[in-house]
């Protein structure tokens, strides 16, 4: 996913080529601190969607990311993993709230953010992103 153009401008604002090496320490890091990123699969073929995380939890706050195939996206597949994993942040790990920055050149994912809660609340970590929250 991150070496496909489609969906790494979405992801990144430095898109470069990863090697296989490259993306298996990635997932062994995420597997060794036990990171709260999980694959999401689909339920009536068993291919591959995406991942969504919890990149970080500051004040009780979880930062979110998600990135989705470029195959399977606009299939609803987002929102149903934001609200699951919403759910799960504020259940198990007794979250406050989410919050999340995507780039304000991506309509699809702020759509998507919206409709399960998020608000937009400024600028992001660039002046390309806008950050978003979701609370309790």
């Amino acid at each position: 996913m991150v070496n496909d153009p489609n969906v790494a401008n979405k992801i990144s604002h430095k898109v470069r080529t990863y090697t296989y090496e490259q993306e298996l320490n990635w997932l062994n890091s995420k597997l060794e601190e036990n990171a709260l990123c999980y694959s999401m699969i689909e339920k009536t073929t068993g291919e591959y969607i995406g991942n969504i995380e919890i990149m970080e939890i500051k004040n009780n706050i979880g930062e979110l990311g998600v990135s989705i195939t470029a195959l399977k996206q606009d299939r609803h597949f987002g929102t149903e993993a934001i609200k699951a994993l919403i759910k799960y942040a504020y259940e198990e790990l007794n979250l406050d709230g989410m919050e999340l920055n995507v780039y304000a050149t991506n309509p699809r994912a702020i759509h998507c953010y919206e409709k399960v809660g998020f608000i937009k609340d400024g600028m992001g970590k660039t002046e390309e992103d806008i950050h978003m929250k979701i609370s309790r």
